[in-house]
């Protein structure tokens, strides 16, 4: 029962997160811990074997350098490269591709609209809700952590974690 419970974690975590970088523009610390904390959990009761369980740590560390540099080079928010490189702890090696791709395909997608948006609705023209406006401003950012939810969702159930948590 409770690794049905540890299956829908994942996802539920990956929405919080999307919505609340849409929301307030920041993804919360402790929505990465969780997903790290929970990692260790339910690698347990997926019956992850010792291999698996390093693969998918060394994936994690992994995303986490190259996240850390694009932080660093100023590509990257914070909580996008925390979340991507927590997430990717979820997700393991073996879809690792598919999900750096899912994240770019939907990034892309996410800034053909923002730039859509922000260039043909003029800003203030909206009634709209205080966390709309903050998305058309020019100056904000993009919650990228939209994309990072969407792909992780698409992946998600090719995963061994999904594999095991659902069997």
């Amino acid at each position: 029962m409770i690794d049905h419970s540890l299956l829908l974690l994942f996802p539920a975590a990956m929405a919080f997160a999307a919505a609340m970088d849409m929301l307030t523009m920041t993804i919360p610390n402790r929505i990465s811990l969780l997903l790290v904390g929970a990692f260790f959990v339910a690698a347990y009761f997926a019956g992850l074997s010792q291999q698996q369980l390093l693969s998918h740590l060394g994936t994690g560390a992994l995303v986490f350098v190259i996240c850390f540099i694009l932080f660093a080079m100023g590509v990257f928010g914070g909580g996008d490269a925390k979340l991507l490189a927590a997430s990717s702890l979820w997700i393991g090696f073996d879809q690792l591709l598919p999900y750096v791709m899912g994240v770019s395909i939907a990034g892309a997608l996410l800034s053909i609209i923002f730039l859509f948006a922000r260039n043909y609705v003029p800003e203030g023209s909206v009634s709209a809700p205080r966390w709309v406006l903050r998305l058309q401003a020019r100056e904000s950012g993009m919650p990228y952590g939209l994309a990072i939810a969407a792909a992780a969702l698409w992946v998600y159930p090719q995963t061994a974690f999904f594999q095991g948590l659902a069997l």
